[in-house]
């Protein structure tokens, strides 16, 4: 495996972090309060980010995300790109393709993400569609209904991504007809309460395909014959591997944050920083921002390459999740009493680690699906081999 970024990856990288250093200051975040700032969405859109990581891949989204993770800008990078443009370019019909894509690389067109199962979602076909049945298999027009508590970034979105209780993927336009009630998370991500009420949707990808099995994959996918993993598996274990990047990134900023302090704060005539312990605990907050940053690069690369990369998401979740949180509290601690006031920068870094650790569902769950994935899998390869 080679992680080393194409020029591309690279340019594309250095790009985003001059504009999230230049827009998305502490001063402009405090002025967003728990709401995005347009301006820096405007921004990263006109510089042709958001449309680029279709070529760009996985890996290179996570390099970006890594950069929006060192500033906490608030902006729906990660939700638009993971579950629409990744996920329309991937599974999406030739015709949604052409519909949506140019309006996601534009910023006119944002999604966001209710694939995690958090509540039942029900599908029936729309009115038109009725006569053909209700299977899974029979219908591309549909009407949902249910409530999901909590989607991030709902309130600036104008799609959001529902999976229902067959694990079927439903683009659903933001329109009266869904229910949206403001939320307030631990980090400031326009979160909101998703009420449906028979409200039209479409299925994500053609009409006659089963949740369940092979779906399209990206254009740079060659042949293997490991069996493909289904719409909703993979934009899960993309979110997962994305968020995971955007973790890196949150914990690498705060940690520079009290890099900063403890080399400038003098107690009895010397810098924090020639402390032993301080020494330590930077050390051990470094190590796992590395782990963190190579488990999530690893997760992207074997999908970008057409590899099986479920379980490598589970890991960099699991890392993400662990050991973000240790980092941002490291972080906080190292500035002393400054790190427990709101107001403080690195505040914010605390609040994004204590969300993304909730967001991937926390280490205990995470480790428990990767370990009955891994029994599973293992299950399947004997069954394979005594069928030989």
């Amino acid at each position: 495996m080679d992680f080393t970024p194409t020029e591309e990856q690279a340019a594309a990288r250095d790009l985003a972090a001059r504009i999230f250093g230049d827009l998305a200051t502490p001063e402009r975040l405090a002025a967003a309060g728990t709401g995005s700032d347009p301006e820096l969405w405007k921004a990263l859109c006109a510089a042709g980010l958001v449309g680029a990581v279709e070529e760009l891949g996985l890996l290179g989204l996570v390099l970006l995300l890594e950069e929006q993770g060192r500033t906490t800008a608030q902006v729906p990078f990660a939700s638009t790109c993971v579950y629409g443009l990744l996920a329309v370019a991937a599974h999406g019909s030739p015709e949604q393709r052409v519909r949506l894509l140019p309006g996601i690389g534009d910023g006119s067109v944002v999604v966001c993400g209710a694939v995690s199962g958090q509540g039942g979602v029900r599908a029936r076909a729309a009115r038109g569609e009725r006569e053909q049945g209700e299977s899974q298999r029979a219908f591309t027009r549909g009407e949902l209904s249910g409530t999901v508590p909590v989607v991030p970034w709902l309130r600036d979105a104008t799609h959001v991504l529902v999976s229902d209780e067959q694990r079927g993927l439903w683009l659903v336009p933001v329109t009266d007809a869904v229910g949206v009630e403001a939320v307030e998370l631990t980090a400031p991500w326009a979160a909101g309460r998703l009420t449906l009420d028979g409200a039209p949707a479409e299925r994500l990808g053609a009409a006659g395909v089963d949740v369940g099995a092979e779906a399209q994959q990206p254009h740079s996918r060659p042949p293997t014959p490991t069996p493909t993993p289904s719409p909703y598996a993979d934009v899960l274990a993309t979110a997962r591997t994305a968020f995971a990047g955007l973790q890196a990134g949150v914990g690498a900023g705060s940690l520079a944050r009290a890099v900063a302090h403890v080399n400038a704060r003098e107690q009895f005539g010397r810098p924090l920083a020639t402390r032993q312990a301080v020494q330590l605990r930077a050390a051990d907050a470094h190590m796992d921002i590395e782990a963190i940053r190579v488990t999530a690069y690893e997760a992207a690369w074997r999908r970008d390459a057409g590899l099986p990369y479920a379980t490598h998401a589970l890991t960099a979740a699991w890392w993400a999740s662990e050991a973000g949180q240790r980092v941002v509290h490291t972080g906080q601690h190292l500035h002393g009493g400054a790190g427990a006031d709101l107001d403080h920068p690195v505040h914010r870094h605390f609040l994004w680690g204590r969300q993304l650790d909730a967001y991937l569902g926390g280490g205990g769950e995470v480790l428990q699906e990767l370990g009955e994935l891994i029994v599973s899998e293992e299950e399947e390869k004997e069954r394979e081999v005594g069928e030989g």
